[in-house]
This record gives C-alpha cells, sequence and structure tokens, in this order.
C-alpha cells in the first residue's frame, strides 16, 4: 500500500516541477525576444542625435565636449603646479554638474608600418637591422590590438524643456572656454563625433576607422530563433 502513494506522491511532484520549468522558460524566452527587438537606440536610450545635443528617451538632452590630454611629464614641476592653478581658478566658477568619461580607442599603425617599410631599400646594414627590429615590434603590437588611445570626455545634461538646449549650449561653451584659458585644448563634440562616441562606448565591435556617414553607424539588434 506504501509503495503506490510514494509512486504518485513522485509524479505528482514531478508534474509540478516541469510546468514550474515550462512556465518560466517561456516567460525568459518572451523576455529575450522583446528585449532582442530593441533597436541599439532603445537599448541605450538615445532617441535622437542632432547638431550639438544628444537626446534620450527619457526626456534628457546631453552635449559633450572633448578634453585634450597632457604629457606631464614634459613639465616641469613648477608648470605643473601652474597648471593646477590655472585649473583651479577657471573651473572653481563652475556651478552646474558634469561627469568625466575616459574611453580606450584602437589606434590604426598601419601607415607607420608602410613608412617604416619604405625606409629599408635605402638604409645601410646597421639601419636595415633597426628597421627589421622595429618592423617586428610594430606587427606584433598590431595583432595583438593592444595599441590603444586614451580618449578624455566631459558630458554635460539638461532637461527637454523650452530654452534647454540654448541653455546647455551656453554651459558647454562657458566650460570649452574655462579649459582653454587654463591652456587645455577643449572641443563641444558635432553630431557626427557625438555618434563615434556612443559607437566607442556602447558597440563592442566599433571599428577605429571614421565613418563619413553618422547614419551607417549606428546599429541595430536582432534576434534570431535557434
Amino acid at each position: 500500500m506504501l509503495i503506490p502513494i510514494l509512486i504518485l506522491l513522485f509524479c505528482v511532484i514531478g508534474g509540478g516541477a516541469v510546468l514550474f520549468f515550462l512556465r518560466t522558460g517561456k516567460r525568459r524566452s518572451q523576455l529575450t525576444i522583446d528585449a532582442a527587438a530593441q533597436t541599439a537606440q532603445q537599448f541605450v536610450n538615445v532617441q535622437d542625435i542632432q547638431g550639438h545635443f544628444l537626446y534620450t528617451l527619457d526626456g534628457w538632452v546631453l552635449s559633450y565636449l572633448r578634453i585634450f590630454p597632457i604629457s606631464l611629464d614634459l613639465l616641469s614641476l613648477s608648470e605643473k603646479r601652474m597648471l593646477i592653478r590655472k585649473l583651479t581658478a577657471e573651473l572653481s566658477s563652475i556651478r552646474f554638474p558634469f561627469k568625466f568619461l575616459a574611453v580606450s580607442r584602437p589606434v590604426d599603425i598601419s601607415p607607420l608600418i608602410t613608412d617604416l617599410s619604405s625606409l629599408l631599400p635605402s638604409a645601410d646594414s646597421a639601419q636595415k637591422e633597426l628597421l627589421r627590429q622595429e618592423l617586428m615590434e610594430m606587427n606584433s603590437l598590431a595583432l595583438s590590438g593592444e595599441v590603444v588611445e586614451r580618449q578624455f570626455y566631459l558630458s554635460l545634461w539638461q532637461r527637454q524643456e523650452q530654452g534647454g538646449e540654448r541653455e546647455l549650449l551656453d554651459k558647454a561653451k562657458r566650460l570649452v572656454q574655462h579649459f582653454e584659458d587654463a591652456g587645455v585644448q577643449a572641443q563641444l563634440l558635432k553630431q557626427q563625433e557625438i555618434v563615434r562616441l556612443c559607437n566607442l562606448v556602447n558597440n563592442p565591435a566599433y571599428s577605429h576607422l571614421d565613418q563619413a556617414d553618422p547614419e551607417e553607424a549606428i546599429p541595430f539588434l536582432f534576434y534570431r530563433e535557434g
């Protein structure tokens, strides 16, 4: 009498477990399809990019500045202190928030390899040996993908409202002027440059090659069953 009861109990538990996993799997599959059907713009919360502005789906407008780096190793101690004082003085008057962003961008060193190769025919034996060693090193770096350059950006934001773009553009231009007055080169990004920055941050497959058409650089996510 006990064995049939145990068998029935195991069947009920097994059937309940199978039903639970089937429902959970169906729910996960539907969520995956819904997420995969989104465009890349929706996935990264981008509504549109026009002029100097990026518009988000949740009602914000953003502008971006590129800050060109300075090699501090080339400055003396007194020059470093002077630069710090200038930046502190210029940025102390800023009363609005901004975010600092540092990204790594792959660098194409094939022109350098081509230039070094063109020097081989006219070089003497010692120079050829040095050039060959340098070419081997450059080729090794190119194959490893470790040749990157650090790029630095600042982002500013404002609610999408009447006059918001004008106020945000004024803040961005003021910030650019403050950096340039301190001796640091800064640039307000335009539409195509903002698209490249978005690709650089959000698209792992993005190439370092510049795109002539911003529309070609905006990817889409597709879902394929199986």
